[in-house]
């Protein structure tokens, strides 16, 4: 009896057991994937600015020259400011800075008679110099007159005076014409006069004034075509109180068997050849040979007989026979 106790208990108990294994599920284990490795932490290299360049040198000032003091020592100086070419003039206001000369420094105006009126020196003539050579000039007479030692001169132009030049004859507006500048080109002042008149010469005369103390110059004498081709005049420039005169024109006169007779212009150095080829040529009939000039020489006109080279005169006459047959 006891052992069908125990049998059933033990029978019980496996009947209990089987339901519970049922109902737990078997688990598996958790997949893991394989660990991959991290490559190692890079660390930031710190970039550290470039170097920074030290400025260029600059090389210090020196000065053009230099002008001594007293004392013998030397400081800068500002070089002057010359205009270049410039020719002092009448009524020109001049500024004249003379270094550590207080008394001799200032604003001086040319008088009428080319001077300027200066402590020490008294009249000093500056008209028709350079502002170089007028430095130089007051540098010198300080220096000789031991007022001082070594003087430093430098001249400026304050005020310049309103200059012109003078264009007369063949021309259509004859007048005085303002300088734009301080000088103008002879080219330049026969334009702003006008194209020539039909009488004008193809000689342009040009009369510099002279300078105070000095004779007059001769005047220059220009061929007006080669002006205008700019084959001549081009070292011709004109300054305050030039005088530029377009005379009327020299002429000559040619008659008979030409197709063209009358009056021409003469210009230096027409040959009889040369006449005639002006006058359009020999006509139908005309010859070149036996040709005659009437001229008036010693106050009397008379008949000479020409060559086609010898060159005309002014007021001549050629008379172009006919032929024989």
């Amino acid at each position: 009896m006891f052992a069908s106790f125990t049998l059933s208990l033990a029978l019980a108990g496996a009947l209990h057991a089987q339901p519970s294994q049922a109902q737990t599920p078997q688990t598996k284990p958790p997949q893991t994937r394989p660990a991959v490795a991290k490559p190692p932490a890079v660390k930031p290299i710190a970039t550290q600015p470039p170097p920074a360049q030290p400025p260029p040198a600059v090389p210090p000032f020196k000065p053009d020259f230099e002008i001594p003091r007293p004392d013998g020592g030397l400081r800068p100086a500002t070089p002057p400011v010359l205009t270049e070419g410039y020719v002092i003039g009448p009524q020109d206001n001049l500024s004249i800075i003379v270094s550590d000369e207080a008394e001799l420094t200032g604003k001086y105006r040319v008088d009428t008679d080319g001077t300027i009126s200066m402590p020490y020196l008294s009249r000093v003539l500056l008209a028709g110099l350079s502002l170089a050579d007028a430095q130089v000039k007051i540098a010198t007479l300080l220096r000789t007159g031991q007022f001082i030692r070594n003087p430093q001169v430098r001249i400026e132009v304050d005020q310049f005076k309103a200059r012109s030049v003078i264009v007369s004859g063949e021309v259509r507006t004859p007048g005085k014409l303002t300088l734009p500048g301080t000088t103008i080109s002879l080219l330049e002042a026969l334009a702003l006069a006008g194209s020539p008149t039909v009488n004008a010469s193809n000689e342009v005369i040009v009369i510099h004034p002279p300078k105070p103390g000095e004779q007059a110059p001769e005047p220059i004498t220009i061929n007006r075509r080669e002006l205008e081709l700019g084959r001549a005049g081009r070292d011709v420039t004109l300054q305050d109180g030039d005088i530029v005169n377009v005379p009327v024109a020299k002429r000559f006169y040619i008659s008979g068997f030409v197709k063209n007779p009358g009056s021409y212009v003469l210009d230096t150095g027409t040959t009889v050849s040369q006449a005639i080829i002006l006058a359009g040529g020999l006509s139908e009939r005309g010859t070149d040979r036996r040709i005659k000039v009437s001229r008036e020489v010693s106050g009397r006109t008379v008949d000479i007989s020409v060559d086609l080279d010898d060159k005309l005169k002014p007021n001549d006459e050629i008379k172009i026979r006919s032929r024989f047959f």
